[in-house]
């Protein structure tokens, strides 16, 4: 882990990998609270580390004094689900890969205790082979990817990862916001960066209000992975959707998010949004569809971002308003029943 002054969060976390793993490595970039002094006291190694803003030098920092077969990372506003060890060291034996992905759960609200419902559901690789010649790449954003960039099939294993940083009270304590788009701003000026820098940097605007900007970002990440000759990931059209819907700016999109589902037609999401465009647009057999094939699909997809409750309960509810809409009051309570009583919230939290 890379940390400084994560005192509130770094003893739950180091709880959560106690008997999972055999070695704690902690990078340190200038803790001035009870950081470094409660990491001792969960018996990790502490490393200080000169921060140059550039979280991939960081984690290569810690990787040269790890000794384990493989390496976990995390963050300290992050914890590890349960899972036996034994379980794991069978699986880790048995492993194709030198990347695994783990299924990162990413809370928004308020501040904790969490709302399950409330959470983003997204597969990150967080688990790999040591002296397999991985390393990190990305000042911010980093990921572990093996030399030269090429290309590796990764396993999923089962482990979760919560992630709690992006909860409202968290993230303004740690001006995390504000941090990330310097280090966004710093990497977007340099020649040949990646397309991903101006997705995340639609991201942070779109959660610092800047709508406008961040639309223009998120389409012009889109329009750069395609001059690249690469498929935009379905995330980025998550946000472009996301983005419309929270602005009640829906008019004319309905042909851009279909040609989105032609690249994604698995994709939950994107379903649930063609539904929350077609009942503001008053066709509310049309959306009793959409909302029908989220629970077709339900919620279980690696490779996208995926809202809890698309294909679930947030699901129904919009299915139970269209059918109330129509006049089919009996079907719309069995609907709302099924969705457990949850209405739809946005990751802002408006219903």
């Amino acid at each position: 882990m890379i940390v400084k002054n994560e005192e509130s969060s770094i003893e739950r976390c180091l709880k959560s990998v106690e008997g999972i793993v055999s070695e704690k490595i902690i990078v340190d970039t200038g803790s001035e609270d009870r950081t470094i002094e409660l990491c001792k006291e969960h018996q990790a190694h502490v490393f200080p580390y000169e921060w140059n803003d550039s979280f991939a030098d960081a984690r290569n920092f810690g990787l040269t004094h790890a000794s384990g077969d493989w390496i976990l990372w995390l963050d300290a506003d992050e914890e590890l689900g349960t899972f036996e060890k034994e379980d794991l060291t069978m699986y880790l034996s048995q492993a194709q890969s030198s990347i695994l992905s783990l299924p990162v759960i990413h809370y928004y609200g308020d501040a904790l205790p969490v709302q399950t419902n409330q959470a983003h559901l997204y597969h990150q690789n967080r688990l790999f082979k040591n002296q397999a010649g991985i390393k990190f790449y990305n000042r911010i954003h980093e990921i572990p990817l093996l030399p030269n960039g090429a290309d590796e099939k990764t396993d999923i294993l089962a482990l979760p990862v919560h992630h709690y940083g992006y909860l409202k009270e968290i993230a303004e304590k740690k001006q995390k916001s504000s941090r990330n788009l310097r280090l966004l701003e710093i990497e977007a000026e340099e020649p040949g960066h990646s397309p991903w820098i101006e997705y995340h940097l639609a991201s942070e605007y779109y959660r610092h209000g800047k709508i406008e900007l961040a639309f223009a970002l998120v389409n012009q990440s889109i329009l750069k992975f395609i001059q690249e000759g690469k498929m935009p990931p379905s995330m980025l059209y998550k946000l472009k959707y996301t983005i419309l819907l929270d602005t009640n700016n829906t008019e004319g999109t309905r042909e851009g998010l279909e040609k989105a589902l032609l690249l994604y037609p698995d994709y939950t999401d994107l379903h649930f949004y063609k539904g929350m465009i077609l009942y503001q647009e008053r066709d509310f057999d049309e959306a009793i569809r959409a909302f029908d094939t989220c629970l077709e699909l339900g919620e279980n997809h690696p490779h996208h971002l995926i809202l809890k409750g698309a294909g679930s309960f947030k699901a129904w509810n919009c299915k139970g308003l269209c059918l109330e809409r129509l006049g089919r009051i009996k079907e719309s309570q069995e609907a709302f029943a099924m969705a457990g009583g949850v209405e739809w919230q946005n990751q802002e939290g408006k219903t």
